[in-house]
């Protein structure tokens, strides 16, 4: 049966009132929520902070949440466990389905590719600053119902590939983080094992003067550029991207895929162009990277393992330059300071994180994968091309 996306849901129905004081407020900003991800929730105190003039909307479990400003940046997400006083940006049309739908069918529904695509050209006719739909927009879309046991079966498959995703995105967050605490271990309080497999600096390994304070006997303080070779990305036309094929890498994150790729190895990126510069990404193996990233090469004196995490622990938004256009460019970036430490330490601490490392690749591989089925399967199954049982 074919409704209205209004008559399956009420579109802003909860908002915050003037006179309601919360203690504290959880804010949810358009730009933190990206393909059904929080990046953050900004803690705020009434008595404290100034609360945004945008921070209005009020939603509760099984909404959904849509960014009227450009649909194709996918800033969209689905409300499944409470927070506690979330309050998110009136940049978002929230969605509190009704009885006649699933929620999680409906949220799935509509961030379909040719829903986005379809939404985007409507915000590209809009006369505001930005490319924007109104919540009207989206109430005024058709959609094909089945009945609703069949919506639930559609809808707990994809929320378990989804779910299997979420959970793979989780130990990998685990694992990073372990791999940042053994980095600070070693190289940030100097507690590597030494040659007794005690803790070096607590035991009383002897510490010399370094220009970045001091540091073990037989490490060194060098510029980047000497150690290792800095180079941009390669030009890549968009007009070039695939479904499938080759991760190409830009300033954020993979963006498309390609026939060829540049690097057989992974690789430590820089975010060197746009809103991300100085940012640190790592590069799959065969991949290719554009040029809004610098390539962090290794070497035999520069082990890939310690360069990841010198530089996920270190950041260089401190070598951006430009505001119309933020930047990092290979000379600023040439003089930026690394402690390295002794052959032996270096490969020592290398051989231990590769097997870290591998995990975290096959976690990663495995979403990509899961993303793709979850891609194929979705409008298979809400156009019905593919039957699921439910009853």
């Amino acid at each position: 049966m074919i409704y209205r996306v209004s008559e399956l849901c009420e579109i802003n129905n909860n908002s915050l009132k003037k006179g309601d004081n919360p203690e504290f407020i959880n804010y949810l900003d358009t730009s933190n929520l990206t393909e059904g991800k929080i990046k953050e929730i900004v803690r705020l105190d009434p008595k404290i902070d100034k609360i945004p003039s945008r921070a209005k909307r009020v939603p509760i479990q099984n909404d959904i949440l849509y960014s009227t400003v450009r649909p194709n940046q996918l800033h969209y997400g689905f409300i499944d466990k409470p927070i506690k006083n979330l309050i998110c940006s009136t940049g978002f049309a929230v969605l509190s389905p009704n009885e006649k739908v699933n929620p999680y069918y409906l949220y799935k529904y509509l961030t379909q590719k040719n829903v986005i695509e379809y939404l985007q050209g409507v915000a590209e006719t809009s006369t505001s600053t930005y490319p924007s739909i109104k919540p009207s927009d989206i109430a005024s879309l058709e959609i094909n119902l089945p009945p609703l046991l069949e919506q639930k079966a559609i809808a707990n498959i994809l929320s378990s590939l989804d779910d299997k995703i979420e959970l793979n995105n989780k130990i990998n967050k685990n694992l990073e983080e372990l791999a940042q605490t053994i980095y600070k271990r070693w190289f940030v309080d100097f507690e590597f094992p030494n040659e007794d497999g005690e803790p070096y600096k607590s035991s009383g390994g002897e510490m010399i003067e370094g220009e970045l304070g001091l540091i073990p006997k037989g490490w060194e303080d060098k510029k980047l550029s000497d150690v290792i070779k800095i180079s941009y990305g390669k030009n890549f036309p968009t007009k070039n991207l695939h479904d499938k094929g080759y991760p190409v890498f830009g300033g954020n994150g993979i963006i498309g895929y390609a026939k060829k790729y540049l690097y057989k190895e992974p690789k430590v990126l820089v975010s060197c162009r746009g809103a991300a510069s100085g940012g640190v990404l790592v590069s799959l193996e065969k991949s290719f990277v554009t040029n809004n990233s610098l390539v962090l090469e290794d070497n035999e004196d520069m082990t890939f393992e310690y360069l990841k995490e010198f530089s996920l622990n270190r950041k260089f938004n401190d070598f951006v330059s430009g505001s119309a256009q933020p930047q990092v460019t290979i000379t600023s970036i040439n003089n930026c300071k690394i402690l390295m430490p002794s052959i032996n330490i270096l490969l020592q601490y290398s051989n231990f994180l590769k097997p870290l490392n591998v995990k975290i690749e096959k976690y990663y591989y495995e979403n990509l994968k899961l993303v793709e089925i979850r891609d194929i399967l979705l409008p298979k199954l809400m156009s019905g091309e593919i039957e699921v049982p439910y009853e």
